[in-house]
């Protein structure tokens, strides 16, 4: 199936906060409880519509590692959105997100629209992170905020979405120059008649696939 758009995505945040498990939901629909750490990058894609549009997400889950930072800064460059997790019973994980935060901004073209996921929404009783917190957080910092869980499903599709529909918005008002690869958007043969697809960038270099 042919799209109109292919956004890319990179998902990023601590080790342990279901970054992996948060991709596995979105392309399978399964959750895994047990996944063995990422070693450097995997990814995964699926086709979503926005405006009636299709839409091809290829999305990059990152290793959380300090060892495997270097590779995961790589993919920073190229991307259109970014998911940035925490798990809201771990404190730590919160506490780290300025860090995650300005690497991103560092590394990422100024276009990145980020989306903060407060993951393990199904674990309430063991919550360490009020939503308020994760609210506050993403309004001082400009992002899109949502708490989710990879384990039941909950708000993991729209959590996808509604980056992508950001993403598209910002396109349809001009905002975003998809004329430039490097703001991870690639126009489809859907849109302009005769187009190729175009090279994948530094993103055609995924190490495995769990999609």
């Amino acid at each position: 199936m042919s799209y109109a758009y292919l956004f890319k995505y990179i998902i990023i945040g601590d080790t342990g906060v279901g970054k992996s498990c948060f991709l596995l939901q979105f392309t399978d629909k399964r959750f895994q409880p047990v996944h063995d750490l990422n070693i450097g990058v995997e990814f995964g894609t699926r086709m979503i519509t926005i405006d009636s549009k299709p839409i091809k997400l290829q999305v990059w889950d990152t290793a959380g590692q300090e060892a495997f930072r270097s590779i995961t800064r790589s993919y920073y460059r190229g991307a259109a959105g970014a998911l940035l997790v925490y798990d809201i019973t771990r404190r730590e994980t919160f506490n780290h997100l300025a860090s995650w935060l300005e690497e991103a901004r560092q590394h990422a073209n100024a276009d990145m629209t980020i989306m903060l996921i407060g993951n393990k929404c199904d674990l309430s009783h063991r919550r360490a992170l009020s939503t308020e917190e994760g609210e506050q957080f993403a309004k001082e910092n400009s992002l899109i905020f949502m708490e989710a869980s990879a384990r039941t499903a909950q708000n993991v599709e729209e959590a996808f979405i509604n980056t992508a529909a950001t993403i598209y918005k910002r396109i349809q008002n001009g905002d975003i120059d998809v004329s430039d690869q490097s703001k991870g958007i690639i126009i489809g043969p859907r849109e302009i008649p005769g187009l190729p697809f175009g090279r994948d960038g530094p993103f055609s270099q995924g190490t495995g696939c769990c999609g």
